[in-house]
């Protein structure tokens, strides 16, 4: 793919290129804003990126704050905190930076912001509350899709599980992708935020939810991300590797937006939750042992997953081995007892994973028992 600067319009804007997030000001003032309120992790700014922004807006004139309190799986107390200082600074669009975390997070701090009371931890009854304020989203990462829908996955540390906290409101207005903000991007994040786009085509693929307009948008990413996650991870200054890779990210993402996921990530959500281990991480984990579980009931979506990587002969066996292939490339894959999944924990984690409302998306239901046997294997 040639590298260029591309602008769709209709729905959600999305501006795809190098250098697009300079144009990060006019972004704002399109949704009728004079002012940004920019949510970013507490890490981003040794990169140069949150700097890069500042000096955007400052350039423009344009009045902003940087709220720089989001952590890697962030907590529905870290929203709460957000959301006060979004109210406390007034009438904003929102600048959500970052990887999906912070994308996760800004979501939530605009839905709360907008509904003075509630709590991050009343997740579910926010579906229909309020409006928030619009959103300007910048990822950083090529991996969640976060930027392509109006919910975020939170963890609320009392309950000890993940949360969804979203509403039609917050999903964002314009999804700014400059490649160039993932060059200096570490390799193992380039790995562990590659194999989570990767998962969601696959999933996307073969989920319950899935229709002609999502398998359409999941293939693409599956043969986008299969080819240019290696390269990425190993040059990371390859521009048209990443470029290629977040467009296969948001296509990823606006694929499973429409189809829902399935089991890796239920399992995945129960494993952070419980262990810390980084998302995509988690995910690559149990990848192949979700995929040879669920083949009885997932062949044909499996076939197209092959196709869109490659793999000879088009059947599930080789999509299995194809997904092994690339975790061993970006050296991704490790065993649960490496992550800190102590086994008398196993349990509680196939609950947790049975629970998650994207598990009923997969295409071969399973109970505890199965799920647990699951994570032996994976042990």
């Amino acid at each position: 793919m040639t590298v260029q600067r591309l602008s769709v319009e209709g729905g959600a804007r999305v501006e795809f290129g190098p250098g697009v997030v300079a144009g990060l000001p006019e972004f704002v003032t399109g949704l009728g804003k004079t002012r940004a309120f920019v949510v970013t992790d507490r890490t981003l700014r040794a990169t140069g990126i949150v700097g890069r922004v500042e000096k955007a807006l400052a350039a423009a004139g344009m009045e902003f704050a940087v709220h720089e309190d989001v952590g890697p799986n962030p907590a529905t107390g870290e929203l709460d905190r957000g959301a006060a200082r979004l109210r406390e600074f007034g009438d904003a669009a929102v600048v959500a930076l970052g990887g999906g975390s912070a994308l996760d997070a800004a979501k939530g701090i605009s839905l709360l912001a907008g509904n003075p009371g509630s709590l991050a931890a009343d997740a579910d009854a926010l579906w229909d509350a309020g409006d928030g304020s619009p959103l300007v989203a910048v990822p950083t990462t090529a991996g969640t899709g976060a930027e392509t829908n109006g919910f975020g996955v939170v963890e609320d540390t009392c309950a000890r599980r993940k949360v969804y906290i979203g509403h039609s409101s917050v999903r964002p207005s314009v999804a700014v992708l400059d490649p160039e903000l993932t060059v200096g991007l570490p390799a193992r994040v380039t790995a562990a935020t590659g194999v989570d786009a990767l998962v969601h085509g696959i999933e996307s693929l073969a989920s319950r939810g899935s229709s002609p307009f999502s398998v359409a948008y999941a293939t693409q990413a599956v043969t986008l991300v299969s080819r240019w996650l290696p390269v990425a991870y190993r040059d990371g200054a390859d521009l048209e590797a990443r470029a290629n890779m977040m467009l296969g990210a948001h296509l990823a993402g606006r694929a499973l937006t429409l189809s829902g996921l399935g089991l890796v990530h239920g399992i995945g959500h129960a494993l952070t939750a419980h262990t810390g281990t980084p998302h995509g991480v988690a995910l690559a984990a149990v990848l192949e042992e979700v995929m040879t579980f669920s083949a009885p009931s997932a062949e044909a979506a499996y076939e197209q997953a092959a196709r869109a990587m490659g793999a000879i002969p088009e059947s599930a066996a080789a999509a299995i081995g194809a997904v092994r292939a690339i975790s061993g490339a970006v050296e991704v894959k490790r065993p649960l007892r490496e992550l800190g999944a102590d086994r008398g924990r196993l349990p509680a984690i196939a609950a947790a994973a049975v629970a998650d409302p994207v598990t009923k998306n997969t295409p071969r239901l399973p109970d505890e028992a199965a799920v647990l046997e699951l994570l032996r294997a994976a042990y």
